[in-house]
């Protein structure tokens, strides 16, 4: 039973009958610890999230809601999985069919990233947006693989997880892959190389050696502790795990100073250009001038001179309502100009974003949910509202990360459209500055 391999699966998931296979193991769906009842499978133990229900079992039973979303754990409920064993045939050489170049400091952290597979430690990766953290962790994963470790590249984010997978198979062609995300159209089957939404990692238990999750910063990740236990759960006791972040916490920052967590730092971009640095625009009252269907002020005169000069360029708002409302103003103003909108539950969201990759759109308006896990050729970056809470700090230097990123085209412009400066506005500005000094001070940026 290949697909109970490194799974931890309900009766229910399973494909293949249970007598056929030994070695299987039987784990209830919850615990008692520390006089608290525990999810078995996300870990969550408060009483909040269980919810008691009719069953089969008896009149007394309850279920997880914090997993809910990925199946029923009953407190009557057993989990089944079947140890990892590393059984893979060798691999056709080279692994590795990447052919670019690394950086200098692309190499370091790439050397640093193999030599924590090779003694299992747990790793942070710094890198500013557009540093090339995927392709630095291409070596790393070609010696992991070479010695039949399993790899798994995990990401809170499905766009990440969809930008990755091609990106991958290009750089290992004879490596079987598997791409798993809710929705997926593809089954799970089982391979070395698995990339996964942080969500799915709740269906494996000591699955890989080495476990990479992209974007740790990413909502839900940093706020939801099931998806944390997850990922230890998934990976090996004796694996490893590298942590890839543009905007790591403040909690995972200080454990860096503490040097609790090993890190290496990576202020500049592969292209050896910096950051594009955020402008800060007085734009007033935006929500009333869009209401009222006005034309007018900074944010409108931008867009008319981006449109003039022929620059494509991303425009993000607080929430769908006010993008929206914003769409049907500006199709009044420039009904031949290609656009569209883009969220979260956006049916057509992955249509939408390679069709503006392929440059059919001269503008996208967009929530936060571009703003890390795609690369344009050459864009530009409008924030219009960035004082909304929905734009945290990290938030604004990722989105401001879209900007510049190709080698052809280092720079671009990011303005942040405000009604009052916010705390997150003035920290993402000055953690993209001290990134930008950093570079130079290492002599890693042109001038």
């Amino acid at each position: 039973m290949l697909t109970l391999i490194g799974r931890e699966l309900l009766f229910s998931e399973l494909r293949e009958p249970l007598e056929e296979t030994a070695g299987i193991i039987q784990m209830e769906g919850f615990c008692e610890k520390n006089g608290q009842i525990k999810c078995n499978r996300c870990g969550a133990s408060e009483s909040s999230d269980r919810q008691s229900a009719p069953c089969a079992c008896g009149p007394v039973c309850y279920y997880c809601r914090r997993c809910l979303q990925m199946g029923k754990v009953k407190r009557c409920s057993l989990l089944y999985s079947l140890p990892e064993s590393n059984q893979f045939l060798p691999l056709q050489e080279p692994i590795l069919t990447w052919k670019g170049d690394l950086s200098q400091q692309q190499q370091e952290a790439s050397q640093d990233i193999i030599q924590s597979i090779e003694s299992g430690e747990t790793r942070l990766i710094w890198a500013v947006a557009g540093a090339g953290k995927t392709e630095m962790i291409f070596k790393g994963i070609e010696v992991a693989l070479r010695n039949k470790k399993r790899v798994c590249i995990a990401s809170p984010r499905v766009d990440v997880c969809l930008e990755l997978a091609p990106r991958l198979k290009k750089a290992f062609q004879e490596v079987e892959q598997v791409v798993l995300y809710g929705g997926a159209e593809d089954p799970y089957q089982y391979t070395q190389l698995v990339i996964a939404t942080t969500h799915q990692l709740l269906r494996f238990s000591q699955a890989f050696d080495v476990l990479i999750i992209d974007e740790i910063d990413a909502f839900p990740f940093p706020v939801d502790q099931s998806l944390q236990f997850a990922a230890q759960k998934a990976k090996k006791t004796d694996g490893t795990l590298i942590y890839l972040s543009a905007t790591p916490s403040k909690k995972m920052q200080q454990a860096i100073q503490r040097k609790t967590v090993a890190a290496s730092i990576l202020p500049a971009r592969y292209h050896g250009f910096p950051l594009p640095e955020p402008q800060l625009k007085w734009s007033g009252d935006w929500k009333k001038a869009i209401r009222q269907e006005k034309r007018k002020g900074a944010f409108f005169k931008q867009v008319e001179e981006l449109l003039i000069r022929k620059r494509r360029f991303l425009v993000f708002l607080p929430n769908i309502v006010l993008m929206q409302q914003l769409a049907l103003l500006l199709e009044k103003e420039y009904p031949a100009r290609q656009f569209a909108t883009v969220y979260a539950e956006d049916p057509e969201r992955k249509e939408k974003v390679l069709q503006m990759r392929q440059e059919a759109y001269d503008f996208l308006l967009t929530t936060t949910i571009l703003e890390r896990g795609v690369t344009f050729r050459d864009i530009d970056v409008l924030v219009l509202g960035a004082e909304d809470p929905s734009f945290t700090e990290s938030a604004l230097v990722q989105i401001a990360g879209r900007a510049g990123r190709h080698r052809e085209f280092p720079r671009g412009l990011v303005l942040f459209y405000h009604h009052g400066q916010t705390r997150a506005i003035k920290g993402a500005v000055k953690q993209i500055k001290r990134m930008n000094r950093l570079a130079r001070e290492r002599g890693l940026v042109k001038s």
